[in-house]
């Protein structure tokens, strides 16, 4: 089984009256635009974090100057596809500089603070395992030992079944 190990960030702006949080638009291969937050793949031979601090870095032009224990992880089981992708997700502890998108891939097409509102509007397109985990972190306290699982079927995401197989609740 093929593995893919993401990390991901909870980044919030402590400036603002009301909590807001960073997504990123991303441009995928079939021209589509779906939200997230900055993150990306552990590249062999980095750890979680100074991937995370880099495609943070490369996705925003912001600086992390430290990360928290991980806030969830997420578990997703592509049984069609024969691939396993392991999320870890990490607050934000301080940041500085200004948005500049600077991705070398060219997948990161925008950049916006979002209240709980709107990240929640924005990810309504995203990924069942992108959305609920996101959303219930910065909704509420979810235990940082707590997981998500979910099995996915089907070889395209537009058309596939996505089952949640545990969550902080479970």
């Amino acid at each position: 089984m093929k593995q893919w190990s993401v990390a991901s960030s909870i980044i919030e702006d402590p400036s603002q009256d009301a909590p807001t949080f960073l997504l990123v638009a991303n441009r995928r291969r079939n021209d589509s635009i779906d939200w997230s937050p900055a993150g990306g793949v552990v590249d062999p031979g980095e750890t979680p974090l100074v991937a995370l601090t880099r495609e943070v870095v490369e996705e925003t032009g912001l600086t992390v100057s430290g990360w928290d224990p991980p806030a969830y992880q997420v578990d997703v089981v592509f049984l069609d596809l024969d691939m396993h992708l392991t999320v870890v997700t990490h607050r934000a502890t301080g940041w500085s500089g200004s948005i500049v998108i600077d991705d070398p891939d060219g997948i990161v097409q925008q950049v916006e603070w979002c209240d709980y509102g709107r990240c929640a509007e924005l990810l309504d397109d995203a990924p069942q395992w992108v959305r609920e985990p996101f959303l219930g972190a910065i909704g509420t306290n979810i235990d940082p030992n707590a997981g998500w699982s979910y099995e996915v079927r089907g070889e395209r995401l537009a058309t596939a079944e996505v089952v949640r197989t545990a969550s902080p609740d479970a």
